[in-house]
């Protein structure tokens, strides 16, 4: 049987992705809250706008009587909340919207949460990061139960959402999931996150600018392994958990540039595009202010619930690559 799903951020990157897995579900009807900023791609929405089951809700999340009305109306049994300023280097510069959406936006969801609950409940699924660990250089993947130690506006803004959802659970006992996932890639990602970036200033014969000496590490998890992930964690977690949702795919900025200029090659059969010309467009940059070395997650707390990467991260970027080559 089918849910009722409100997804905020619907129109972003990976809520969109989630979007277009719960229409699958003939059973599942399905409310996309989203304010369309810049991040924002209805495009990506095309197969689905249309269905009887997809409703499509412009609305901001900081906006708390709008959002109040959307969601008595719609009546979800499951929120799952993307919705996010999510971009590092626009925290540094302009952080008050990344403190209204992903912190004061997160209260109002919850606030309308714990009243609609008082007469019919409603799961409140958060969608987090691992940057709100903080930097790891040396140390073992990040754990749930690891202390917070963000170092960015945008990961401590992160960090207070985290721990209002906990707090709503145990104060008001309202039925929560939190998912912290490493960074995500894969179609239709907005150009300005490192792999499309790299992809697209490749195909433009564009600078590939890299921060410092590239040597800061991340894992990547491919967008519809995450979206598995969360819904894992919604059939078969425990309320009031959080679970990790990582690629165990670490790898260093510039190795991951190389990796892409490698693959970009062998799609091209070495034509068009000269392998030399490709590497010489990488241009270091000076780094990001408080820029952390190494994000990774430990996701077996994820795995022990029947939760696993589908595919390799090979096979994954170069479905990702593809998918940009056919764009440009």
């Amino acid at each position: 049987m089918g849910k009722r799903y409100l997804v905020t951020g619907g129109a972003g990157f990976i809520g969109s992705a989630m979007i277009k897995k719960l229409i699958k579900d003939p059973g599942n009807i399905i409310a996309n809250v989203d304010k369309l900023t810049y991040a924002s791609n209805l495009e990506s929405l095309s197969s689905v706008k249309d269905n009887d089951n997809y409703s499509f809700f412009n609305c901001d999340i900081c906006d708390f009587n709008k959002l109040k009305e959307i969601i008595i109306n719609f009546r979800p049994e499951i929120i799952i909340n993307f919705a996010a300023e999510s971009h590092v280097d626009r925290s540094i510069f302009a952080s008050k919207e990344f403190i209204n959406s992903n912190i004061y936006g997160t209260y109002n969801l919850l606030e309308i949460c714990r009243e609609l609950c008082e007469k019919k409940e409603i799961i409140f699924h958060h969608i987090s990061t691992d940057e709100v660990y903080g930097d790891i250089e040396g140390k073992p993947p990040s754990v749930e139960t690891d202390s917070y130690k963000p170092s960015s506006p945008y990961s401590s803004s992160k960090a207070a959402s985290d721990h209002l959802v906990k707090a709503w659970h145990r104060t008001y006992k309202l039925p929560v999931f939190i998912t912290n996932c490493s960074n995500n890639y894969g179609p239709y990602q907005h150009k300005e996150k490192l792999i499309p970036k790299v992809i697209t200033n490749i195909l433009n014969n564009k600078d590939i600018p890299v921060y410092g000496n590239g040597e800061q590490t991340r894992d990547w998890i491919f967008v519809e392994d995450h979206i598995s992930g969360i819904l894992k964690v919604l059939e078969s977690g425990e309320i009031g958990e959080t679970y990790n949702l990582g690629g165990s795919n670490e790898i260093r900025n510039i190795d991951l540039i190389h990796r892409i200029i490698e693959l970009i090659n062998k799609i091209n059969n070495g034509n068009e595009i000269n392998l030399d010309k490709m590497r010489s467009l990488i241009t270091y940059v000076e780094d990001r202010l408080g820029h952390d070395k190494r994000y990774a997650i430990n996701s077996k707390k994820a795995e022990l619930i029947g939760w696993s990467i589908k595919d390799s991260f090979e096979i994954n970027l170069e479905k990702t690559i593809k998918w940009y080559m056919n764009e440009v």
